[in-house]
């Protein structure tokens, strides 16, 4: 009997004992190739001696002070490397422990932003459908995520949601790119209008939808359309890279493909490669400005924002990514995934999208190829693969609800970012198994 509150009170699981790379070792000996990063983290593996030693040595010269009344060699690093790669006027990074607290930071900065600048009826945000920003109340309120905001509905923020943008789902039968872009940023314009753009704070968007819809990446000029409408109308941009930021995408920020500059972008998941938690806000020098001229003082924090250590392993992933240009890795090994994907899975009759960037692909799951009609969800596919694939040696990140919140399934890929050909080959074999031997379990 475990005292441990876990994430399902009837799931038994492996206790995990070392890692070795791109492989986690439980206490029986028995491998796993993570394929997942656990929730796109571990970009550098398991066992990475830069990370490790930085961590030891800021233990050893301080381990914590409160950001109330010091700050670090560690923060001042991280944040003058994250503001150098970073495109103006994106100047200044604000440490948290994780990406949820990120979000939470995001729109509470936001928020006061327009406070500060004498605009305080500027409070409503807009979403996507179909996104996920995090398990706190105000990040959750502001994830169009059907499944985890339910039971917490009457807990949550006002949030207004637009349609995401889901081209092998929603692109109508033809409509190009450009126009189902164009008309995917008349809906905002829209929703701002009904809301009174006097009224408007903030629209938040992940530049590539993770977790709830699988690596789904924009169409042509989205985003471009999407800044204009902001600029036009003075609601802020935020873009949320908690999980495909940091190099994940082949672009140390994935909105560098988009041509378009937020003005606050969060960050998380890979910063530390998860040698410790943290996650940071990236505020442009207009907001921080603002606050700065203004009361001076950002009314939110937290205990550990900013903490040394965290810090130091941030630190030391970001210089290990640009310095070792892992960057081209993740594109090249990025693109040998997708070919070796499209090889041995394209023509299985259940097998309906594979997309993504980089080192982020997602896989979606389909009972009709032509159809595009999802599994049922009594099917438990997602169940079914995560649990075979484990004891395939296997980890990935199966999800349900990629449609609506109740309809579809997908699969979430996102190893490190040092993966090698040979560990590639394995996880697509043990991936084709997985799916072959979990398929026949489903409950159709």
């Amino acid at each position: 009997m475990s005292n441990v509150f876990h994430r399902h009170c009837h799931h038994k699981y492996p206790t995990i004992s070392r890692g070795e790379g791109v492989y986690l070792i439980d206490q029986g000996g028995k491998r796993y190739l993570d394929a997942c990063g656990g929730a796109a983290v571990s970009n550098l593996g398991h066992n990475h001696s830069a990370v490790k030693q930085a961590i030891l040595a800021q233990v050893a010269a301080i381990p914590f002070a409160h950001s109330g009344f010091f700050t670090s060699e560690s923060s001042e690093q991280l944040a003058r490397l994250l503001c150098s790669l970073a495109p103006d006027p994106l100047n200044h990074a604000y440490f948290v422990s994780g990406g949820s607290e990120a979000v939470e930071s995001a729109i509470k900065m936001a928020r006061q932003y327009f406070v500060e600048v004498g605009q305080e009826q500027r409070c409503k945000i807009i979403a996507r459908r179909q996104s996920y920003h995090g398990n706190t109340l105000g990040a959750l309120g502001a994830g169009g995520n059907y499944w985890r905001r339910k039971q917490f509905e009457p807990l949550l923020s006002d949030v207004h949601f637009v349609s995401p943008c889901y081209a092998y789902r929603d692109q109508g039968i033809g409509e190009s790119e450009q126009e189902y872009s164009q008309r995917l940023a008349n809906e905002l314009e829209s929703t701002i209008l009904q809301l009174g753009e006097q009224n408007v704070m903030a629209f938040i968007a992940e530049p590539i939808v993770g977790a709830t819809a699988g690596a789904v990446t924009a169409t042509a000029n989205y985003f471009k359309y999407v800044r204009q409408i902001c600029d036009k109308y003075g609601v802020l941009l935020i873009l949320d890279e908690v999980m495909c930021g940091v190099g994940r995408s082949g672009d140390f920020f994935a909105f560098e493909k988009e041509g378009v500059v937020p003005d606050i972008v969060t960050l998380a998941k890979g910063l530390a490669a998860g040698y410790q938690p943290i996650g940071a806000v990236l505020a442009s020098s207009h907001i921080y400005d603002a606050i700065s001229s203004g009361s001076g003082f950002f009314q939110h924090g937290h205990t550990f924002m900013a903490h040394p250590v965290a810090c130091a392993a941030a630190l030391a992933t970001v210089r290990t990514i640009i310095e070792e240009n892992l960057l081209e890795n993740v594109r090249q090994q990025g693109l040998k995934l997708k070919t070796m994907l499209d090889n041995h899975l394209s023509e299985i009759p259940y097998i309906g999208d594979i997309r993504g960037r980089g080192l982020f692909v997602g896989i979606e799951l389909v009972s009709d190829k032509v159809m595009k009609l999802p599994l049922p969800p009594e099917a438990l596919a997602h169940q079914e693969i995560k649990s075979t694939a484990m004891s395939q040696g296997l980890m990935c990140y199966p999800m349900a609800g990629t449609i609506d919140g109740v309809y579809g399934n997908h699969i979430l890929l996102a190893p490190s970012f040092l993966i090698t050909d040979d560990e590639l080959k394995e996880l697509v074999k043990k991936l084709v198994t997985s799916l072959e031997i979990s398929a026949k379990s489903w409950r159709l």
